[in-house]
């Protein structure tokens, strides 16, 4: 038998499905890239919204201080945005796609999940259709939509690079279940929508890492309808608090054997303040949180994530190392001021 009979014939090594045989492959694939992007931008695009803010300065009147976007949600002009866009503004103007202008209304901002809500009154608006960020995947194609600079409706394109990022708000608070994306986020598109191939709003643009190119953030649309909600109802978020400022500390090896506790860390309390639950439980500075109502502490985002309006004035029982020994308190949180 020829050694060649053993040989394959090079077009069967090389056999290409026949997609990938078409000379336009390639361009098929940008074509359908491109559709996607631009089709979602279309959906969305009529109901993200320029705000201009204004803050009292001298003699009380308002001055330019800031802008940032939004996005109209609900055909009667309600309109999500970040809190950090609207917090303390006296005054709040918002462009509209086609250019028409409106003063908005603050119903509520919550700065521990940097949402808020305001409105506008105006005929004819079509609001956005909400996604389920539960749904969405690493790797899928994001479009970002926002007044960047002022640059009304900017569209820019990416992927989820990760889910379940956690965030630090301005108060100190995490928020939870962030979105990672690196659809380019700039000053401006603070509030902005974040959404899917579908045209559907799966977040809202938060916060962008500087210097650092296309680390950016978004607060999952699922937390959002759940703030925006409550804002509506009630124009803010109840939570609780017990007064105090500390910081996480190491417990002591041989002390975590001794009492067998669940955790090695905890909270040392450096300050109290005055007339809080705190305050009116006896805890003392230097004494270190181990415990909530039955549940262990090990840190400060713990106990914030124990501290919700369910807690608000119902009596609570605090574990804390006092020294070398444990030592039981009561303790009454109050409802936080915003």
């Amino acid at each position: 038998m020829n050694k060649v009979d053993f040989l394959l014939d090079e077009s069967d090594v090389m056999t290409k499905p026949d997609f990938l045989n078409n000379e336009n492959f390639d361009d098929n694939i940008l074509d359908a890239y491109s559709l996607a992007v631009s089709t979602a931008a279309d959906k969305v695009s009529p109901a993200v919204v320029n705000i201009n803010v204004f803050i009292s300065r001298k003699n009380d009147q308002p001055s330019r201080g800031g802008s940032g976007s939004g996005f109209i949600f609900t055909p009667d002009g309600f309109i999500l945005t970040n809190s950090h866009v609207v917090h303390h503004s006296q005054k709040i103007e918002v462009i509209l796609s086609d250019g028409r202008r409106f003063n908005a209304d603050l119903i509520g901002d919550d700065p521990d999940t940097d949402l808020a809500v305001i409105r506008i009154d105006s005929p004819g608006i079509t609001p956005v259709k909400f996604g389920d960020s539960e749904k969405i995947k690493t790797g899928q194609l994001v479009i970002a939509i926002g007044n960047p600079y002022g640059f009304q409706t900017t569209v820019t394109a990416g992927v989820v690079s990760a889910l379940g990022r956690s965030l630090r708000a301005t108060t100190g608070r995490l928020i939870d279940n962030v979105i990672q994306t690196d659809a380019a986020l700039n000053p401006g598109n603070s509030g902005g929508p974040l959404v899917n191939s579908k045209g559907e709003v799966i977040g809202v643009n938060t916060a962008a890492i500087l210097p650092a190119q296309n680390i950016c953030f978004a607060t999952a649309i699922n937390t959002a309808k759940f703030i925006a909600a409550k804002l509506i109802k009630d124009g803010k978020i109840k939570r609780s608090f017990i007064g105090i400022a500390g910081q996480d500390v190491q417990i002591h090896r041989r002390i975590v054997r001794f009492f067998n506790l669940p955790v090695d860390k905890s909270i040392m309390v450096i300050s109290i303040e005055r007339e809080s639950p705190a305050f009116n439980a006896r805890i003392q500075e230097g004494d270190r949180i181990i415990e909530f109502n039955g549940k262990p502490v090990s840190g400060i985002d713990d106990l914030h994530k124990m501290l919700t309006e369910t807690q608000v004035g119902v009596k609570a029982d605090l574990k804390i190392l006092r020294g070398t020994e444990i030592q039981s308190l009561e303790i009454v949180p109050q409802e936080q001021a915003n």
